[in-house]
C-alpha cells in the first residue's frame, strides 16, 4: 500500500470536497461528502473514508475550513474582551466615520463582536517611534485581568497604541494574563500586524481572538482523530492570502482562516493556469451557498491588503475574491414587490434544495437547472444522491403560480437571474478595475460553475470557458498545490525620497531572521525558502496604497519605486500625477516550498475508437425545446470534440454548453469551450 499519498479537504456550505493524488500511480480522485454543521470533525473523516483514503498512508493533509468564517456570520464565536492603552477604550467601537454604503437609507452597521461592557484599559503609552511614554503600569494590568478571569471571558485581544512599532508592553501583558486568567485565550495585535492604523489592527485582534477558541478545538480535535486512524504526515491549512500554513500556525492565528474558503481553488487556478499556457484567468467558483469571483494575472493570482468582513477589517494580505450570495441552494422567492429574486438566502446543507428529497420545499437555483434539463436524474451527484425531479417542480409550482408562468418559464427566469448576478460580479473585477473580459478566458468549477460558465462568458465577450479536471473539487485540488506562507510586515510612513535603502534593508533582515526561525521549525531548509520584499507606496496624503516590488541590488531604489508606482497606478486606477509619493509600509511574504503534485494527464483515443453519447431535453426561452447530447465527461479523452449544444456529466459537476459552441479536451483532461460569436486570435494576453 502507498504510504505517500496526498489528500485535500475543502468543507463548504453544503458539500464537503475531496480530492485524494497517489504520485506513485497518478490516481486522481474526486469525491463529495454532505457537510456536517453540527459535527465538523465528521464530514471531514466521512471524506477520507469515502475515497478509501487510510490517514495512516496520508503523506500531506490539505484543509479548508469555513467554521471560523461560519462562527463569525452567526455571531456564535467566544465571549471575549478587548484591552486597549488607558484613554483609547472605544477606538474599536468607534471605528472609522466613514459610510460604507452611501446611499443605502436603510442600511444598518452590523453588530459588534463585544460591547463596552468588555472593554478594558491599562495605563501604557508608547509613540510612533517606539519609544516609551508611559511605562507599563503591571498594578494596573493585574487588576484588569483579574476582572476578565472574574468574569468568564475565553478570550481576549490585546491591542495597545503604537504596539507596532514596540510591542514590548502587549507581550508582558500576556505575561500578565497568563497568571492570573490562565484559561482565557490570548491575541496579540502586533503577532498580526506590524502596521499602523489603530482601529484596523484592533478588528484584526479581535476577530483572531473571537475564533479562537472554536478553531483550537477544532483543529486539536481533527488532530486527534486522525492520529487515532495513524496520521503522522503534515498537516496544513488553507489561508486567506493563498498558499497554506501548518495546523500548529493556524491554532496560534486562525484570523488568517476566515477568508480561506475560496482561496484553494484561486491558488490552483494560477497552477494550472501555466500547465495549460493560458496566464489571465478570470475565475468563478460556484458551490452550494455562494459564488466567488477572482483573476489570476501573469500566472499569479491578486493579493490586497485591507481585506472586511462585513465591514470589520483584517489587516493582514488576502487574495482579491468577489463573493456574492449566488450557489446551487439559492432560495428563489418573492421580494416585496412581488419580483423574483434569488439567493442570497440558501437552503444550505440541510435541508437543500427540493430535489435532495432531505425536507426542502423551497425552489433553489438546483430546482430550476433541473426542471429545465439542465441537471438530470440519470447522473447521481457525487455518485449518491439521486436527484427528484417531480419535488423540484412542486417547489416551483407555488411562485410560478403567483407570477402566471409555467413552472419551466420560472426556472428559466431563476437560471436567467442567477446568470445576471453572476455577471455582475465578474464586471466588478474586470471591468470595474479597468481589465477587458475579452482579455481573458474563463475557468470555471464548483459544483455549480459549469451550468453557468458559457452563459456568463458569452455575455462579457470572453472567448473561452475551461473546465479543469475534477472541477467540483477543484478548490481542494488547488490546495495541494499551495506552498507555506508567512507575512511580515513594517510601518515606514516617509517621503519616497527620504528612503534610506540601508535601513530599509535592515528591516527586511529583521524579518527574514523571524521568517527563517519559523520556517525552519516547520520543517522548512534553506533550499526550501523564498521570500519576496515588497513595498506599500501612494500618493502623499492618500488613503489607499499600491504594492510596489522592492528593487534588489538596483543603484537607485527610490527611481525604481517611483517607476513601478507609476505603471501600476496607471493600471489600476486610469491616471497618475506629479504630486510628491510616500512609503507607507514594508513587506515581506515568506514561503516555504512544498512538492507539488504532478497533475496526470488524460490518455489518448486510440484510432478509430470514438465516446458514446445520449440525449437530454434541454427547455429553452419560451418553452421550446432543443436535443442536447448527452455526454459523460469520464469517457471523453485528450483531443476529443464535442459540438454543442451538449450537456459534459460527471462525478461533482455538470457543465452545459449551447448552439454553436465547441469544446476540446485538454491534454490534462480539461474541458475548454469556445463561445460562438465570442472568438478573437488569441485568449492568451
Amino acid at each position: 500500500m502507498s504510504t505517500n499519498v496526498r489528500v485535500a479537504i475543502d468543507v463548504g456550505g453544503t458539500f464537503t470536497d475531496m480530492v485524494k493524488l497517489v504520485p506513485e500511480t497518478g490516481e486522481l480522485r474526486f469525491e463529495k461528502v454532505p457537510t456536517t454543521p453540527q459535527q465538523p470533525t465528521a464530514g471531514v473523516l466521512a471524506a477520507f473514508d469515502k475515497a478509501d483514503a487510510a490517514p495512516s498512508t496520508v503523506e500531506t493533509f490539505n484543509h479548508g475550513s469555513t467554521l471560523g468564517l461560519n462562527s463569525l456570520l452567526t455571531r456564535s464565536g467566544a465571549r471575549i474582551a478587548t484591552i486597549a492603552t488607558r484613554g483609547f477604550r472605544d477606538v474599536y467601537l468607534l471605528g472609522r466615520t466613514d459610510r460604507k454604503v452611501m446611499y443605502d437609507f436603510a442600511y444598518q452597521k452590523p453588530k459588534a463582536l463585544l460591547e463596552r461592557y468588555d472593554t478594558f484599559e491599562v495605563s501604557e503609552r508608547s509613540y510612533f517611534d517606539g519609544t516609551v511614554g508611559t511605562p507599563f503600569d503591571e498594578e494596573d494590568a493585574r487588576s484588569v485581568a483579574r476582572e476578565i478571569a472574574s468574569r468568564g471571558y475565553d478570550a481576549v485581544a490585546v491591542a495597545f497604541l503604537h504596539a507596532y512599532a514596540n510591542p514590548h508592553h502587549e507581550v508582558r501583558m500576556r505575561e500578565v494574563l497568563a497568571r492570573e486568567a490562565p484559561g482565557v485565550e490570548v491575541t496579540l495585535s502586533h503577532e498580526l500586524s506590524r502596521e499602523y492604523r489603530e482601529y484596523e489592527r484592533t478588528s484584526t485582534a479581535v476577530l483572531d481572538a473571537y475564533i479562537k477558541p472554536i478553531m483550537r478545538t477544532y483543529l486539536k480535535a481533527l488532530e486527534s482523530e486522525l492520529e487515532q486512524r495513524g496520521f503522522a504526515g503534515r498537516f496544513l491549512m488553507s489561508r486567506s492570502g493563498g498558499g497554506a500554513m501548518t495546523a500548529s500556525a493556524a491554532r496560534e492565528q486562525p484570523v488568517h482562516l476566515i477568508l480561506s474558503g475560496p482561496a484553494g481553488g484561486v491558488v490552483g487556478a494560477a497552477a494550472f493556469s501555466k500547465l495549460i499556457d493560458r496566464p489571465n484567468l478570470i475565475t468563478i467558483d460556484m458551490g452550494g451557498t455562494s459564488l466567488d469571483a477572482s483573476l489570476v494575472q501573469n500566472g499569479q493570482p491578486v493579493l490586497y491588503h485591507g481585506a472586511e468582513f462585513e465591514g470589520l477589517p483584517i489587516n493582514t494580505p488576502s487574495l482579491y475574491i468577489h463573493t456574492i450570495g449566488a450557489g446551487g441552494g439559492s432560495l428563489g422567492y418573492l421580494d416585496e414587490a412581488g419580483a423574483l429574486q434569488v439567493g442570497p438566502k440558501s437552503a444550505g446543507a440541510v435541508p437543500g434544495p427540493a430535489a435532495y428529497g432531505r425536507g426542502g420545499t423551497e425552489p433553489t437555483f438546483t430546482d430550476a437547472a433541473l426542471a429545465i434539463g439542465y441537471l438530470g436524474v440519470d447522473t447521481p451527484l457525487g455518485g449518491e444522491l439521486t436527484l427528484d425531479r417531480e419535488k423540484s417542480l412542486e417547489s416551483l409550482a407555488t411562485i410560478a403560480g403567483e407570477l402566471g408562468l409555467t413552472v419551466t418559464q420560472l426556472a428559466r427566469g431563476m437560471v436567467r437571474i442567477s446568470n445576471t448576478k453572476i455577471v455582475g460580479a465578474v464586471r466588478a473585477i474586470t471591468i470595474e478595475l479597468g481589465n477587458d473580459p475579452k482579455d481573458f478566458s474563463l475557468l470555471s468549477f464548483g459544483g455549480g460553475g459549469g451550468l453557468v460558465a458559457v452563459d456568463v462568458a458569452r455575455e462579457l465577450g470572453i472567448p473561452e470557458v475551461i473546465v479543469p479536471p475534477g472541477q467540483g473539487a477543484f478548490s481542494a485540488l488547488g490546495m495541494l498545490m499551495a506552498d507555506v506562507q508567512h507575512d511580515y510586515s513594517r510601518t515606514s510612513l516617509q517621503n519616497l525620497d527620504d528612503l534610506d535603502d540601508a535601513i530599509a534593508n535592515e528591516l527586511f533582515a529583521e524579518m527574514e531572521a523571524d521568517a527563517v526561525s519559523t520556517l525552519e521549525s516547520e520543517g522548512f531548509g534553506a533550499e526550501r525558502r523564498s521570500f519576496q520584499r515588497v513595498v506599500a507606496v501612494r500618493y502623499s496624503g492618500q488613503e489607499h496604497s499600491v504594492t510596489v516590488t522592492y528593487p534588489a541590488g538596483s543603484a537607485d531604489a527610490r527611481a525604481a519605486i517611483r517607476a513601478e508606482f507609476d505603471r501600476l497606478h496607471l493600471r489600476q486606477y486610469g491616471h497618475i500625477m506629479d504630486d510628491p509619493i510616500e512609503t507607507t509600509a514594508l513587506r515581506l511574504s515568506a514561503t516555504g516550498i512544498v512538492d507539488k503534485p504532478d497533475l496526470p494527464k488524460a490518455p489518448v483515443r486510440p484510432a478509430g475508437e470514438s465516446f458514446t453519447a445520449g440525449i437530454r431535453t434541454v427547455t429553452l426561452d419560451g418553452d421550446s425545446t432543443a436535443e442536447y447530447t448527452l455526454v459523460a465527461r469520464e469517457a471523453l479523452m485528450a483531443g476529443d470534440v464535442v459540438e454543442g449544444p451538449a450537456v459534459i456529466t460527471e462525478h461533482t459537476a455538470t457543465t452545459v454548453m449551447h448552439a454553436g459552441d465547441r469544446l476540446e479536451v485538454g491534454l490534462y483532461g480539461e474541458l475548454t469551450i469556445s463561445i460562438k460569436n465570442n472568438q478573437k486570435e488569441s485568449a492568451r494576453g
